[in-house]
């Protein structure tokens, strides 16, 4: 048991990457709809520039900025050039797949170096927990990271009220002295880095190696899903990855019961996420949360208000 649950959660590592790095994008107004995109080119690069330097780290770090560049065209294309976002993205994934494709024909197949193991002293010795959490690898552990500064900067500093504020109400953020188009560049390009430390996590951790179409599962549109299912909200976001890793994990065991339905039942956790996904939004959900608004952080959520518009000042 515990080592099936430690499978999930260091599967859902990247998706957890990729969902917060949209969260903090979309919660400063951009819609980066190239995630697909940006996490195939990513992996593939962090492969590549492993294999060449022989450093994991460097490997990371060359993710990190193709995630980042990739956003920081969304951003550009918004602010500067006033086109709309969802166009801009979706052309986006597409160039940034066929590129993936293109440049890293010649890595197919080539042994690269993984993220190493690394259990944490004395916490991975914690009964049950221990094994599930803290014996995993650097990669694993900064998800966790991830989370847990997404939510306190979201929603305990001043930067963090500030960027909402920019993606709420951009007009009164900038009455108030806030560059709302700066920051809009900052977090749209920290969320595209997160989203390539995301993609470098699946060639350099998850599935070691580089293949076309090794994101072939469309987790970059799923990302971009559980962000809505969370809310705009990293915790709920975060459990809406796991939750995913644990549909992808039943859908393996599932394999062998039914192995003239294979194909098919690798697709169940897809419909199933959007399933789900629905059934957030329904009614009844919201009738309950407007009854207990403790509850209605967890089964509810609003896309910011500025959410896809670009501000220019008149």
């Amino acid at each position: 048991m515990e080592a099936t649950l430690a499978s999930i959660v260091a599967a859902a590592s990247p998706l957890v990457y990729a969902a917060m790095g949209e969260t903090l994008a979309e919660k400063a107004g951009v819609v980066n709809l190239s995630l697909e995109g940006t996490i195939m080119l990513s992996a593939m690069t962090g492969f590549a520039v492993s294999v060449t330097t022989g450093s994991v780290a460097l490997g990371f770090l060359a993710a990190m900025v193709v995630g980042g560049v990739i956003a920081a065209i969304v951003a550009f294309a918004s602010i500067e050039l006033r086109l709309n976002q969802i166009a801009v993205g979706f052309v986006l994934t597409l160039l940034a797949i066929e590129l993936s494709s293109f440049l890293g024909n010649g890595y197919v197949g080539r042994q690269g170096h993984g993220v190493p193991s690394m259990p944490i002293p004395l916490l991975s010795d914690i009964p049950f927990l221990g094994q599930i959490l803290f014996d995993h690898n650097l990669s694993v552990y900064g998800s966790y990271l991830v989370i847990a500064g997404a939510y306190l900067f979201i929603f305990r500093t001043r930067r963090g009220l500030a960027m909402q504020g920019v993606g709420e109400r951009p007009e009164a953020a900038f009455a108030r002295g806030i560059d709302v188009n700066r920051l809009r560049y900052v977090y749209t390009m920290v969320g595209g880095a997160l989203a390539g430390i995301g993609g470098a996590a699946f060639s350099l951790d998850q599935q070691l190696g580089w293949r076309e179409g090794l994101t072939a599962k469309n987790y970059g549109w799923i990302a971009l899903a559980i962000v809505i299912f969370g809310g705009w909200h990293p915790i709920r976001a975060a459990f809406g990855a796991y939750l995913f890793g644990v549909l992808t994990w039943a859908a393996l065991e599932l394999q062998p019961v039914f192995p003239s339905e294979s194909q098919i039942i690798n697709l169940l956790p897809f419909p199933l996420m959007i399933f789900a996904l629905v059934l957030v939004y329904l009614q009844l959900f919201r009738d309950l949360g407007d009854r207990h608004p403790f509850l209605r952080r967890l089964v509810s959520g609003d896309p910011p208000s500025a959410l896809g518009t670009s501000f220019h000042r008149e």
